[in-house]
């Protein structure tokens, strides 16, 4: 075996061991998430009330679920969380789910026929894009996905609603801080407990969409 292998080998098998021992990852089970990103989204909601009020849900990027499986427990029988995804998931009770591009127009006139093209109360994104290994090219993909939610909170988030997005630390980091800036009254900046501290991933909590 070359020293390249063996170094692969044994970052495998470090990241094997972290996430079986993982706090989160054990959660999920005991509790029947889908994955440990599902506990982000319960500890932004418990500090900041996320879901105070809030019937209509739209979560972008939604798969395997775990930010959908909350969304549907927080908004309860009489709600509606619709979730879109490029890559198919496990059916869901109560999730409307969209299999399709969001940067797709296909994918977009699916989710608004979805939401009878009127403004929803919340809209969240874990998203992220599949990653090349090449920082620039990442990151302007990340900025990308996050301007293009940001795009859809414009056009169908209501006045005074709220929006949970994923960015990553990087170049386009500010400029996305200030587009959201442009449209939300405050844009508060998140990294939870569940966020692995390796990761460059935090989170725009941007509240009180503006009169557009």
């Amino acid at each position: 075996m070359d020293d390249n292998k063996a170094r692969k080998n044994k970052t495998i098998k470090a990241w094997v061991h972290r996430h079986l021992n993982d706090t989160y990852v054990k959660g999920a089970q005991r509790n029947g998430y889908r994955s440990r990103a599902a506990y982000k989204l319960l500890e932004i909601d418990e500090q900041d009330h996320l879901f105070h009020n809030v019937k209509n849900v739209v979560d972008l990027g939604c798969a395997p679920g775990s930010w959908s499986q909350v969304a549907v427990d927080k908004v309860g029988e009489h709600g509606t969380v619709i979730g879109v995804d490029l890559l198919e998931i496990h059916p869901l009770h109560r999730l409307k789910f969209i299999h399709g591009d969001f940067t797709e127009q296909t994918t977009l006139d699916e989710l608004l026929d979805a939401i009878n093209h009127k403004p929803v109360d919340l809209v969240i994104s874990d998203m992220a894009p599949n990653l090349s290994g090449i920082k620039n090219t990442d990151q302007a993909r990340g900025a990308y996905l996050v301007e293009l939610v940001l795009d859809f909170a414009k056009g169908y988030l209501k006045t005074g609603g709220n929006c949970l997005i994923k960015v990553f630390h990087g170049g386009e980091f500010d400029n996305l801080v200030k587009l959201s800036r442009e449209m939300f009254e405050q844009v508060l900046i998140r990294k939870p407990d569940a966020s692995r501290s390796s990761s460059s991933e935090t989170y725009l909590l941007c509240k009180h969409k503006k009169h557009m």
